[in-house]
């Protein structure tokens, strides 16, 4: 698998200004492989219509932040992969477009609801399920485990990303 920073592996802890974050995809929308195949392995994280997971992207989040890649809505959820933020947040074009299932009507370029971000591949894993996270003490608190999240974007701390790195064998 080509790779692009940091050596083709990410490290156990990059920085300490380096946060971390799930980021939920369906499998049929864009997959891990989807990103695998794409120029420069990269792809825009477009679509996301929640308030919170929006200001994730817009205020939270950094270039070079790393990414748990994880299908969801799909017969075997968990995390496929790692991946890297790569791009400063932009508007998201779906928004303004009438064909997508993403329009929002009442977004206008010169005032856009939506905002995307690229990732950057590091690596695909074996696919982390969510049943042996669940099974996981030592991921017990991460915000997807927990009952009712339905956020597309959480946040991750470094102890659970150094946890789910030891369990995909890094």
């Amino acid at each position: 698998m080509r790779s692009t920073a940091h050596g083709g592996h990410p490290p156990a802890l990059r920085s300490p200004m380096t946060q971390y974050w799930l980021m939920k995809s369906e499998p049929d929308e864009a997959s891990i492989d989807d990103l695998a195949a794409a120029p420069g392995q990269r792809l825009p994280w477009a679509g996301v219509r929640n308030y919170q997971a929006r200001n994730f992207l817009r205020d939270a989040m950094r270039v070079g932040d790393g990414v748990l890649f994880y299908h969801s809505s799909c017969p075997q959820p968990g995390i496929a992969g790692l991946a890297e933020i790569a791009s400063e947040a932009a508007p998201d074009e779906t928004q303004f477009d009438p064909a997508s299932p993403y329009h929002d009507p009442k977004s206008t370029r010169a005032n856009p609801r939506w905002l995307q971000r690229d990732v950057r591949l590091l690596r695909k894993t074996r696919l982390l399920p969510l049943a042996e996270m669940r099974a996981a003490p030592e991921l017990a608190s991460m915000r997807v485990l927990q009952r009712g999240n339905r956020l597309s974007i959480t946040p991750v701390s470094a102890e659970e990303w150094r946890a789910v790195l030891a369990r995909l064998g890094r």
